[in-house]
């Protein structure tokens, strides 16, 4: 196995991109063997300009970059993984154009983990915001990691709604490990990195340009074993992980939305075209090879409500409040009960954790029915 600062060293090199990388390693098989050839090898090498690899004509140059690079991770607990290494994702390792490194932080222990990718809008509503912290936590719960992209909206709920679940959650960045974007995901950045894994290809100090971003699409549908579409535009980034998706040979799924929401087009898109459309956690997992599932009532709120003994209003007005937010008054109207009856149960029920309400006084029911266990067959 070669030098992790080797690895490191040749993807540092100016010029080269990810097809020049790999055409090298391809016809040396080691980035060590690259370091040491000569120019004029390196210029019979089919499909290698002589511009790509100008930046190697200093070894010794190119190897301390590779060193000081080591060291600078070193120096913030973070590391580099080779295609090599024994810790570097399986599934990654299967793609088409996997990067050759990979710099993390966090416990690498989890990229052994089973993962689904969950993405969407960054401009994303209370709906998609709520679904997709929704089926992050019931994917924790069932000790599935969660793959995403740490962006605003879809990606930062699916990130938090597993560690709130005490699960695992991978953020892949457009970034170095040393750049916190967007600012506004700073604490949930910190806490991934203690409780989860940052993974990233770029070196430290590399700006998030948006060119940056397709690439960093196609290691979070690698790392995953299905991707979780939840609200997207008919032209998103979203999009492009679902297609690599499809192209690595994995899962595609859709949460549907309204009818008329432009913020899930793309997401009704997707279900056009053939993807598994998403309502509950069981609709991924009945999709994962080797999975069988025992479904049973949700381990929070599902739970709660079988052991508490509610009052028979109470488990009236629970009957009708559904996962869909509802008003007051449709409530009031549905259950017969008096706005004074009413406003005291929702209390109670809103202290038990059975229901929710939400800005506009609107209310839901936090009771689902979800997969309880998981075995691997």
């Amino acid at each position: 196995m070669a030098p992790i600062q080797d690895w490191i060293a040749l993807s540092l090199v100016p010029g080269l991109g990810m097809n020049g990388y790999w055409r090298l390693i391809d016809y040396f098989h080691s980035p060590t063997r690259v370091l040491q050839a000569s120019q004029k090898e390196l210029c019979r090498i089919p499909g290698i300009q002589k511009k790509q690899i100008t930046g190697l004509a200093s070894r010794d140059a190119v190897l301390e970059y590779g060193r000081e690079e080591l060291a600078k991770l070193e120096s913030r607990g973070a590391e580099a993984l080779s295609i090599e290494d024994p810790f570097y994702p399986g599934l990654l390792r299967q793609i088409s154009d996997p990067p050759p490194v990979i710099y993390i932080q966090g416990g690498k222990k989890f990229l052994k983990q089973d993962a689904v990718a969950i993405v969407g809008s960054r401009a994303a509503t209370v709906y998609g915001k709520r679904t997709a912290y929704s089926l992050a936590g019931s994917l924790a719960r069932l000790s599935m990691g969660v793959v995403s992209g740490l962006a605003l909206g879809i990606d930062a709920e699916a990130h938090a709604g597993s560690l709130a679940a005490g699960g695992v959650t991978v953020a892949v960045l457009g970034c170095g490990l040393d750049v916190v974007y967007p600012r506004q995901n700073s604490d949930l950045y910190r806490k991934i990195s203690e409780c989860g894994i940052l993974v990233t290809e770029y070196p430290l100090g590399t700006r998030p340009e948006g060119f940056r971003f397709p690439a960093r699409n196609r290691i979070i549908a690698g790392l995953s074993q299905g991707v979780v579409i939840v609200e997207a535009a008919k032209k998103s980034g979203s999009l492009i992980t679902a297609q690599l998706a499809l192209d690595y040979g994995r899962e595609v799924f859709a949460v549907p939305g309204q009818v008329d929401s432009h913020k899930s087009a793309g997401a009704h898109w997707l279900l056009q075209q053939g993807a598994k459309l998403v309502s509950r956690v069981e609709d991924i997992l009945e999709e994962l090879p080797g999975y069988t599932l025992s479904c049973a009532g949700d381990k929070s709120a599902g739970q709660r409500a079988g052991h508490i003994d509610l009052d028979p209003d109470a488990q009236l007005l629970l009957n009708h409040i559904e996962p869909y937010p509802q008003t007051r008054d449709q409530l009031l109207e549905h259950s017969g009960l008096s706005p004074a009856r009413m406003s005291e149960l929702l209390l109670f029920l809103e202290l038990d954790g059975l229901v929710e309400v939400l800005a506009g006084d609107k209310i839901r029911t936090l009771l689902q029915k979800h997969c309880s266990k998981k075995t691997r067959n």
